[in-house]
């Protein structure tokens, strides 16, 4: 059986950027018959979604068919062709970008900052000083697994542990919609197994909405609390499949289980053409 808790059932937290220790409220996402193209390259054709607040809505795809711009586009980077994107209700691009946190596939750490003052990057951009950027940031490195690694340079952590402090940068944050853009892509599979069940465990304790974006079917099933399957280009909503709730925190009796079994096939069979 899958048995990892909602967020509204987990009894640890993780608090937004401010360190009051308050909850971060998720958001809801609307996403009504958005198409976009770049030229005569067709990437996106009549996407329709919806994001629930606090929840985890994992998007997969094959290579190519636009899963990245659509991330893009409801970050407000950029604007769609046709159909409407809100956040929390508003549609406009700069509310949309206010309202997210985009953390991208590789983790864009610079190398001449340590691992606490990339972590507050993004409320240095925000205004913050240095010393309030790591006061927002410092409570947040035990809790993500990183304590003792605050003054470490990014050359000197391993890949996960990049990944860890990329993801607290995003949270440091503190909006409300977290978009996740394959976050482990350039791990190798064990750690990257590891960073799954780790994350898991951090969005159990959450209340951000995240949109997760994947190739990889078995990491949008075991993450997510429903899954949207792409066609390939142009991008299409082929299926979506709830994930039943609670599920295991451990990812070894998780993706073994028969339940996660007949969700991956459905998944795959729509990848492949099929209905979900």
């Amino acid at each position: 059986m899958l048995t990892r808790s909602r967020p509204s059932e987990s009894k640890t937290r993780v608090p937004p950027a401010g360190g009051n220790g308050a909850v971060a409220e998720g958001t809801s996402v609307s996403i009504r018959g958005v198409g976009h193209s770049f030229g005569s390259l067709h990437a996106l054709e009549g996407i329709a979604l919806e994001a629930a607040p606090a929840e985890v809505l994992g998007i997969v795809g094959p290579s190519g068919c636009g899963k990245t711009t659509l991330l893009e586009l409801v970050a407000g980077l950029r604007e769609p062709d046709s159909g409407t994107i809100s956040i929390g209700g508003a549609s406009a691009a700069e509310d949309r970008l206010a309202r997210s946190a985009y953390m991208p596939q590789r983790d864009l750490l610079l190398p001449w900052l340590n691992a606490i003052d990339n972590a507050g990057l993004a409320a240095r951009v925000a205004g913050a000083s240095r010393t309030e950027a790591r006061r927002q940031a410092g409570p947040l490195f035990d809790r993500l697994g990183l304590g003792g690694f605050e003054l470490t340079r990014p050359e000197e952590l391993s890949g996960g542990m990049r990944q860890r402090v990329a993801f607290l940068r995003t949270l440091i944050a503190g909006r409300p919609l977290l978009l996740l853009d394959e976050p482990f892509a350039s791990l190798d599979a064990i750690t990257r197994a590891e960073m799954q069940e780790w994350l898991a465990g951090v969005l159990a304790g959450d209340r951000h909405t995240v949109l997760l974006v994947t190739h990889d079917v078995e990491e949008a099933l075991y993450l997510s609390d429903r899954v949207a399957v792409l066609t390939p280009r142009p991008g299409r909503v082929a299926a979506e499949l709830e994930v039943p709730a609670p599920r295991e925190r451990d990812r070894a009796a998780a993706v073994t289980s028969a339940e996660f079994a007949e969700l991956r096939q459905r998944a795959l069979h729509a990848l492949a053409g099929g209905e979900g």
